[in-house]
């Protein structure tokens, strides 16, 4: 594995890395400002497909972040690209919000409920025991099912939500069908962001606080791992699994030159 001075460009996760409930974690202004002043190739990336680039880009400037919306990659936009790698201009129906509809839309996807190639379910907070219906029923006549990442819970202010993979499992459940699902821990986004900022695996580093998708899938994708303990992981989390990121360090603020 590489050492860091070997890395010259980074993918970082979001929510536990950079920011958390809306406030911008220590290192992380300073860390998007001196990525860019030295024009180090990097994008941020989330494993949520409820808002698009410039929604998110929009957010993290209010908490004080500038990250232009052209370096963030949700797992939307990497199951939109999946998509049309796999079957260009096909169909879909739905499940989800704007990020996940305009990334299908931009792509060139038209979104249906009349024998669609794909049942594409992300983040959502408006699905029904109508749609859901619809859902189980396209499937079980032969349309592919896709999800966009298998985050079980997500976090607010109240407590956990039921996330995608919740939604996934009923729909498996009723099926009998598993979606394959594009977004952390599967290498696969990680790739397609390298794609998009032409970068390579032995010069890539990829900065996370969850060893079950950040760090499993950067070991996959072949990328220098690094964990920060500013989100989910700490020292017991640590210990539960047979791999290890190739840094461990307190915050981003310990990347900063």
């Amino acid at each position: 594995m590489a050492d860091r001075s070997k890395i010259t460009t980074w993918l970082t996760d979001m929510d536990g890395v950079l920011v958390h409930e809306g406030q911008v974690l220590k290192g992380a202004t300073e860390l998007i400002k001196q990525w860019q002043d030295s024009g180090t190739p990097f994008l941020v990336l989330t494993n949520n497909s409820i808002y698009t680039p410039r929604d998110l880009s929009a957010r993290l400037r209010a908490g004080g972040l500038d990250v232009p919306e052209d370096r963030i990659w949700t797992s939307a936009l990497a199951t939109a690209a999946f998509l049309q790698s796999q079957s260009p201009n096909g169909t879909a129906y739905v499940i989800g919000e704007t990020g996940l509809t305009q990334a299908l839309h931009d792509v060139g996807y038209t979104q249906t409920d009349t024998n669609p190639d794909y049942v594409v379910l992300g983040e959502t907070r408006n699905f029904n025991f109508e749609n859901l219906t619809k859902a189980v029923r396209l499937i079980n006549a032969g349309a592919r099912f896709i999800a966009t990442n298998p985050d079980a819970t997500g976090p607010s202010a109240e407590g956990v939500l039921p996330a995608t993979g919740s939604v996934a499992a009923l729909i498996t459940k009723a099926t009998g069908k598993h979606p394959y699902i594009v977004g952390k821990p599967n290498p696969m986004m990680f790739r397609s962001a390298m794609r998009k900022i032409g970068a390579h695996s032995e010069t890539t580093g990829m900065i996370g606080d969850r060893m079950d998708t950040d760090v499993v899938a950067g070991i996959e994708a072949g990328l220098h791992t690094v964990l920060v303990l500013t989100g989910i992981a700490d020292d017991a989390e640590i210990q539960k699994y047979p791999f290890r990121p190739t840094e461990i360090l307190d915050s981003v603020a310990d990347l900063l030159h």
